[in-house]
C-alpha cells in the first residue's frame, strides 16, 4: 500500500471509486494498456449497488439480492488477474479526501484503513467515480428508531441478510422503491404498501425515451408483477408525512398529494408498521469534483450533476467523471460510461455502439428523472418544530425564521445562520430540504424550483486527522 508520494511511481490513471463504473473503467483501461490505480472507500469491489453479505455470514447465494449479477462477476474476475498481473493496484478501504494538481499530474490523498493512516499516490489522470448517496426529505418523526433510508434497507439486506422490521413501509419516490419493496417482501418480510409521491404518468411525456429501452420496461414489468403476486398495495401521488411511535416507530400517516405534493386535507390515514424505508431517489456525490472546480449542471430530478462531454472529460483538464457524478442513471448506464471514459483517457476511439447505448440510456435517466422529481410543495408537510438537520439539531421553524425574518435566500447563507449543514454529514441527509426551505419565495432561474443551488466546494471530502494536515509539505498547504 502507498503511505507516501516517494514510493511509488505516478499511475496512468488513478480512479476513485470501485462501484459499476469505477470498476468497469479499471479493467477497460487495463485492457487498453494503462497502470491503473483503483481506490475505493470499501472493503471489497462492487460499490453501493453489488453489495457483498460479510464473509463470517456463510451466504450461499449473494448474487440472488442483486440485479445484473453476471455484469459485475465477470468485471470483477477481470480485476483481479489484472490485479495478479501488475496492470492494476487495487487499494481498498481508502477514503480519498482531496485531489490537488501537480504539475502535469495530480496528487492524491486518503484515509486508509481503520487506523486512519495517511496514503498518497500521483496519477497522470484521475476519473472520478464517486456514486451517489439517497435524498431524503423530513417529516414529523422521521428521526424515530426504525425510520431507514429506502436504500439503507436494501444495503442491510444485501451485506447484512438482515431486515429493518417485520412490517415495513415502503415510501418516497423513484424505481428504486420497487426494488426495495420487492427484495424485503422475498426476504421474509410483510410491506403493506409501496407509497409513491409521483405518479407514472410523469413517464408519458417521455415516450421515445420508453420505447428505446425496451428492457427497461422489461424490468419494471417484473417488479410490479412482484407487488401483485405478493398482494403489496401501491399507493401513487401519496406520501408519509409522519411517523408515530415511542421507542421506535410503530405507524405512518400517508396522505394523498396535489401535483405540487402538498398534501391534500381529509386525505390523511395511519398504517401500521415497525419500520419504514423511505428515499425520494439520489444525489450525485460531488465533493471531490467541485472541490477541483468542475462545473456542473442541473438534472431533470433537480439535483446537481457535472457536466460532462461526449468522452466523460469534466471541465478541467485531466479529470474525467463517469456513473452516478454525471446524473443518476443506474449500474448499466455507469458500467458503459466508465468504459467510454477508458477508452478516451487511453487516447482510442471510443466505439460507437457504446455511445449508442449511453445516449438511449441517458434518456430514460432523464425521463426517470423528471417523473420522480419532488414537487415544491413537500415542504408543507414539515411542522415548525420537525428537525431538518439531524446532526445539528436544527428544526424547520428556524430554517424558516432564517428566510422570511433574516433574509436568507440560499442555502449557505442559511448555513451561517443556523448552523443547518455543519455537522457530521456537512448536509448530505439535509441539504435538499435546507435548499428547498431557503427557496422559498424565489421565482425559478438557473439554480431553479425549490432553490437548489450547484453543490458547495469543500477542501475535505471526509472528515481527516489533523495530523495528516500538518505532515502534508508546503505545496499542498
Amino acid at each position: 500500500m502507498p503511505s507516501s508520494a516517494s514510493d511509488t511511481a505516478p499511475s496512468d490513471l488513478a480512479i476513485v471509486g470501485a462501484g459499476p463504473a469505477g470498476l468497469a473503467a479499471a479493467v477497460t483501461a487495463a485492457g487498453l494498456g494503462l497502470r491503473v490505480t483503483l481506490l475505493d472507500a470499501g472493503e471489497r469491489p462492487g460499490g453501493q449497488y453489488y453489495r457483498h453479505p460479510a464473509p463470517g455470514l456463510g451466504a450461499a447465494r449473494p448474487e440472488a439480492l442483486h440485479h445484473g449479477w453476471a455484469a459485475f462477476a465477470s468485471r470483477e474476475a477481470a480485476l483481479r488477474a489484472h490485479e495478479e498481473a501488475g496492470r492494476i493496484t487495487y487499494l481498498p478501504a481508502h477514503h480519498v479526501w482531496t485531489v490537488v494538481p501537480d504539475g502535469p499530474a495530480w496528487t492524491l490523498h486518503a484515509v486508509a484503513g481503520p487506523d486512519e493512516a495517511a496514503a498518497t499516490l500521483h496519477a497522470r489522470a484521475v476519473l472520478l467515480a464517486t456514486g451517489s448517496y439517497e435524498r431524503q426529505l423530513p417529516f414529523p418523526g422521521w428521526t424515530l428508531p426504525g425510520v431507514v433510508g429506502a436504500g439503507g434497507a436494501q444495503a442491510m439486506l444485501k451485506s447484512g441478510l438482515v431486515l429493518p422490521g417485520r412490517r415495513v413501509v415502503v415510501a418516497g419516490s423513484g424505481p428504486l422503491l420497487l426494488a426495495v419493496a420487492g427484495s424485503l417482501a422475498a426476504a421474509g418480510a410483510r410491506v403493506p404498501a409501496v407509497v409513491e409521491a409521483a405518479a407514472y404518468g410523469g413517464y408519458a411525456g417521455h415516450v421515445p425515451a420508453l420505447l428505446r429501452n425496451p428492457g427497461k420496461l422489461a424490468e419494471a414489468a417484473t417488479y410490479g408483477s412482484a407487488l401483485l403476486r405478493r398482494h403489496i398495495r401501491l399507493l401513487t401521488r401519496h406520501a408519509v408525512t409522519a411517523a408515530h411511535g415511542t421507542d421506535r416507530v410503530e405507524a405512518v400517516t400517508v396522505a394523498r398529494l396535489d401535483r405540487d405534493w402538498r398534501p391534500v386535507p381529509g386525505t390523511a390515514r395511519r398504517i401500521p408498521c415497525d419500520a419504514l424505508a423511505v428515499g425520494h431517489g439520489l444525489v450525485p456525490q460531488l465533493e471531490l469534483a467541485t472541490g477541483l472546480g468542475c462545473a456542473t449542471r442541473r438534472s431533470a430530478d433537480a439535483t446537481a450533476a457535472l457536466a460532462l462531454d461526449a468522452e466523460q472529460r469534466t471541465s478541467v483538464p485531466g479529470i474525467w467523471s463517469a456513473g452516478e457524478t454525471g446524473g443518476i442513471g443506474g449500474a448499466q448506464l455507469a458500467l458503459l460510461e466508465g468504459e467510454i471514459a477508458a477508452h478516451a483517457i487511453a487516447g482510442r476511439p471510443v466505439p460507437a455502439a457504446l455511445t449508442r447505448r449511453r445516449a438511449r440510456l441517458r434518456a430514460f435517466a432523464g425521463a426517470m428523472g423528471a417523473a420522480h422529481r419532488p414537487g415544491a410543495g413537500w415542504t408543507d408537510w414539515l411542522r415548525d418544530d420537525t428537525d431538518v438537520c439531524r446532526c445539528e439539531e436544527v428544526p424547520a421553524g428556524r430554517i424558516r425564521e432564517a428566510v422570511a425574518g433574516l433574509g436568507a435566500r440560499d442555502a449557505r447563507t442559511v448555513k451561517l445562520l443556523t448552523r443547518a449543514g455543519m455537522g457530521w454529514c456537512q448536509g448530505r441527509m439535509c441539504g435538499p430540504a435546507v435548499a428547498a426551505l431557503a427557496g422559498v419565495g424565489v421565482p425559478p432561474g438557473p439554480s431553479g424550483p425549490g432553490g437548489e443551488p450547484a453543490p458547495d466546494r469543500r477542501p475535505l471530502s471526509c472528515p481527516v486527522p489533523l495530523r495528516h494536515l500538518a505532515e502534508l509539505p508546503p505545496a499542498d498547504g
